[in-house]
Order: structure tokens, then C-alpha cells, then sequence
């Protein structure tokens, strides 16, 4: 089995903000977990043998929106909003405006931070880190377009009480790592093969990154969906097979994912993608090996073809 370290590479470049440095009094909203205040997250004790049970990790991608908690906190953001220099702002940009300033710091503490998925409301999230409420700050874009996207990696540590977020009752999510971005920086970022030309690259990548997202109910909550978004996120290789089976006459007819015979004190899983000519109805089959044994999912063997057994 061929180890791999340099062959992943990143795809959206993470949003650089300067972080928000955490002040010390109370919110009576959310509170940011810190590592002291968490050293359990991800974990879920047994009531009937009090034995830790492994952690529940997220891999999710979809879309980052703040919700006020209470009607103060609206009108206290309307006060705050007042005092700022918002003219000729939109609604949005406004919001972004004055978030971003250091002395808005209380409001993004108390803030609810939404995570939807397919137009879903799934999570709410909480930094392990107070200095990353910069990076939900960063996902409300001052002029948002129907192809952003946020990526949240975590542990789910609950579900939400009623007077969390206005009576929304979704799992908890802290998270190590959001990044933002949106799907044409994605496209644009993955290196084209030598025998596809730009203009039927494109398309072809769009549309697997596409098939990856609308896969039943991926909420990036299963190990499968992990390793799907994973690969969707980091591996380009993906991407560029997909684009010279569609130059051959060739379509996407499954993704499947299955636990690799390789599995033994780690979760490996094989990502297979099928692909069927047009023309002869012939398949052919490519997989992937991806860990996903802890947070951070990471590839195990390169894409090569497949062969059922």
C-alpha cells in the first residue's frame, strides 16, 4: 500500500483574516469552548457503563449564517449598527462591516452561527478557540453569490437546547477548522490535464463536484460522507480522471463507497467511482483509499483502477 504526503493538495486557499482576540467577560448566548473547557468534545459518555464513546466528527460542507439569539441582541446589533459609517451599504455588507470591527467582538460571541446544508438548518457551531470567531466572521461574505460555500471540521458535542438559538434544536458542532470559499475558485485551482482542453475542463469538474454534494443527505456526519468530502475538497486527481473519462465518451455512473480489507486498528474506506461508456455500455472503475479514523480524513493510496474481487 503506497503511503502518500505530497500528492493532496489543498484546493481553496483559506481565508487570512486577522483573528478576533477573545475578551474575558461572560455571553449569556454562546459561549466559545475553549481547550480547558472542553477536553472531552467529540466524546459521549455512557450512562449505563460511564465509558467515553468514540467521537463523533464532522466533515461537512454547506453554508455559515449568524442568527440573533434574542430580540436585545437584534436591537443591540441595530444600535451597533447606528454608530458605524453604513451608508451606501447593503443589508449584508453592513452586517459584515460592523462584525468585523474590534469593538463588535460581544455581539459576535453571543451571535447564533448557523450551518445549512442543502437549505438545511444542521449545526450550530462554537470555536474550541475563542480566536476563531474570525473565521465565522470571514464566512459573511459582502456580496454573497448562490456558489459559496463553507467548510467546518469538528467534533458534534450535543444537541442545542431551545433557548440556544430561538428554539432551534440541532446537533452542536466546535470546530477546529472553517475555511470559505466558492465553487469557481475550486474549479480554477485544480491543474487541468494535458489532454483536456480549459473549456471542457471545467464543466467536467463542476458537475463531479456537484454529484459529490447532492449525495443523499450528506451532512459530512458518516464516515462515508467524510471521506466523499474530503476528496471533493482536497484531491484533484478526482477532478482530472472525471474530465478525461467525459473526453472519452464516457459518464459518471456511481460513486460508491465501501470499509477497505486494509481496515484493521484504522478505518480505511474505498471511494469507487464508475464510469460507463457511451457508446459500448462498458464500465470502468477507479478507487481511492482514504483514512478516516480521526478528525482529519487523509488519502492512503492514490487513484488507480479498480477490480471487483
Amino acid at each position: 500500500m503506497e503511503q502518500l504526503s505530497s500528492d493532496v493538495q489543498e484546493i481553496p486557499a483559506q481565508l487570512s483574516a486577522g483573528p478576533v482576540a477573545p475578551q474575558p467577560q461572560a455571553s449569556s448566548a454562546v459561549q466559545p469552548v475553549s481547550p480547558q473547557s472542553c477536553s472531552t468534545c467529540g466524546t459521549t459518555p455512557s450512562a449505563a457503563s460511564n465509558v467515553v464513546l468514540p467521537p463523533s466528527w464532522i466533515y461537512a460542507i454547506g453554508h455559515i449564517e449568524p442568527r440573533f439569539p434574542s430580540l436585545s441582541l437584534e436591537k443591540e446589533f441595530a444600535q451597533a449598527t447606528g454608530r458605524g459609517d453604513t451608508a451606501g451599504l447593503t443589508d449584508r455588507q453592513a452586517l459584515h462591516a460592523v462584525l468585523s470591527k474590534p469593538e463588535s467582538r460581544y455581539l459576535v460571541r453571543q451571535i447564533c452561527w448557523v450551518m445549512t446544508i442543502e437549505g438545511m438548518d444542521t449545526y450550530i457551531l462554537r470555536p474550541k478557540d475563542a480566536a476563531d470567531y474570525s473565521l465565522l466572521v470571514d464566512a459573511i461574505r459582502a456580496n454573497p453569490t448562490p456558489l459559496d460555500l463553507d467548510v467546518v471540521i469538528g467534533a458534534r458535542v450535543g444537541i442545542a437546547t431551545p433557548d440556544m438559538c430561538n428554539g432551534l434544536m440541532v446537533p452542536i458542532v466546535v470546530f477546529d477548522q472553517v475555511y470559505s470559499f466558492d465553487r469557481t475558485a475550486l474549479v480554477k485551482a485544480i491543474p487541468k490535464p494535458d489532454k483536456v482542453t480549459v473549456k471542457d475542463f471545467a464543466p467536467a469538474a463542476e458537475e463531479l463536484f456537484d454529484r459529490l454534494m447532492q449525495l443523499a443527505d450528506n451532512a459530512g456526519a458518516t464516515d462515508e460522507h467524510r471521506a466523499l468530502n474530503y476528496l471533493a475538497m482536497r484531491y484533484q486527481a478526482v477532478y482530472s480522471k472525471a474530465s478525461e473519462c467525459f473526453a472519452q465518451n464516457c459518464s459518471l455512473t456511481g460513486v460508491n463507497v465501501q470499509l477497505s480489507p486494509l481496515s484493521g486498528t484504522r478505518k480505511i474506506l474505498e471511494v469507487i467511482f464508475t464510469f460507463t461508456n457511451r457508446t459500448t455500455d462498458v464500465d470502468e472503475q477507479y478507487f481511492v483509499r482514504v483514512d478516516v479514523t480521526d478528525e482529519f480524513p487523509f488519502l492512503v493510496t492514490k487513484l488507480s483502477p479498480y477490480y471487483n474481487r
